[in-house]
């Protein structure tokens, strides 16, 4: 096997893209996607079309890894008896009702979706958009008082409508987790249970696509293709580590206008670069 010092750096890089990206709402699908117009890997457009997704699963096990306590619905008292944390099952429950609604649009229009919006111009008009969008909600939440503080007073009824928020991210430079945090300001979350629940959220959904990317490209991986992967994969891991714990300590005390300024600012360079 001779794999490139080259594309194993790519790989690198956009595992750090990835994992800085996942959890912020800026778009990681769209970061990546942006990086490879400038930075390409060496590989198939079906290897790269299942590399961006499975990629994102170093950042899911690292949100896994912090808030296994807070995931984790079975646990031990005394170290042998076994309790069910029903708050955490039920938290879960929510989260599956959450995810119908992208699950259904994923399957019926992913293949649709890759072949028409995957680029550059769609990836910064979702970029501007969603900007717009996160600096309008948040100017408007100035004045109201969250209805839903914490995590544990999500609803049935309330995941489901950030479910469906969550369809829009879809369509790449959109953000899953910018749609849902959108979503769940719009309808009366805190920032916190917003973080928290998208980050709930993330687990199931990130696993679904990558099985699915998967089971599309099958499993018949050349020796630099497997190294690609796990390099970008591990990379994202250890970098969302740290992005993680930042975004928590960040939106205890502040709101997300930046990240809106940063989408729109993204958005306009890429406009402009496409037009010269």
């Amino acid at each position: 096997m001779n794999v490139s010092i080259l594309e194993v750096l790519k790989a690198v890089f956009l595992g750090i893209v990835e994992g800085i990206t996942e959890w912020l709402p800026i778009s990681s699908t769209g970061h990546m996607l942006l990086v490879d117009e400038f930075l390409t890997l060496d590989a198939s457009s079906a290897f790269k079309d299942m590399f961006f997704v499975v990629i994102q699963l170093g950042a899911i096990l690292a949100v896994v890894l912090l808030f296994w306590k807070k995931m984790f619905p079975f646990q031990f008292r005394d170290k042998t008896q076994p309790v069910i944390r029903k708050d955490i099952f039920s938290m879960w429950m929510k989260v599956v009702v959450a995810c119908i609604p992208g699950a259904i649009v994923t399957i019926l229009f992913d293949d649709y979706i890759e072949a028409h919006f995957h680029t550059p111009q769609v990836i910064a008009a979702a970029l501007i958009g969603y900007g717009i969008a996160f600096i309008l909600v948040e100017n408007w939440n100035k004045k109201r008082t969250p209805a839903v503080k914490t995590l544990g007073e999500i609803t049935y009824r309330t995941a489901f409508l950030i479910g469906l928020f969550q369809v829009l991210s879809i369509i790449p430079g959109t953000s899953r987790s910018g749609s849902t945090i959108v979503g769940a300001l719009l309808i009366g979350v805190s920032r916190v249970a917003a973080a928290e629940f998208t980050f709930f959220l993330a687990v199931p959904v990130m696993f679904g696509l990558s099985a699915l990317k998967l089971l599309k490209f099958g499993f018949s991986f050349t020796g630099t293709e497997l190294v690609i992967l796990g390099v970008g994969t591990a990379v994202a891991f250890a970098v969302s580590i740290f992005v993680i714990q930042f975004l928590m300590g960040y939106i205890k005390k502040h709101d997300f206008k930046v990240f809106g300024w940063y989408r729109i600012v993204l958005g306009a360079v890429v406009l402009l670069f496409l037009g010269f």
